[in-house]
C-alpha cells in the first residue's frame, strides 16, 4: 500500500479482476482494505499518485 498517495484501480494477482474503490470511497484500499489508507488515516486527504 503506498504510503503518500492513494491507488484508485488495483488488478487482483490471482483472478485478474479490476478493482476500483466503492462509490463514496478515495481508493481501493479504503474499500477493500481492513484499515483505511495511509493518507486518511493521517487527517491528509487521498489524493492520486503525481497530483
Amino acid at each position: 500500500m503506498p504510503t503518500d498517495s492513494c491507488q484508485y484501480f488495483y488488478e487482483c494477482e490471482s483472478c485478474h479482476v479490476l478493482l476500483k474503490p466503492k462509490h463514496g470511497d478515495c481508493c481501493v484500499f479504503c474499500s477493500f482494505g481492513t484499515v483505511p489508507c495511509p493518507p486518511i488515516q493521517r487527517g491528509s486527504g487521498c489524493r492520486a499518485p503525481g497530483l
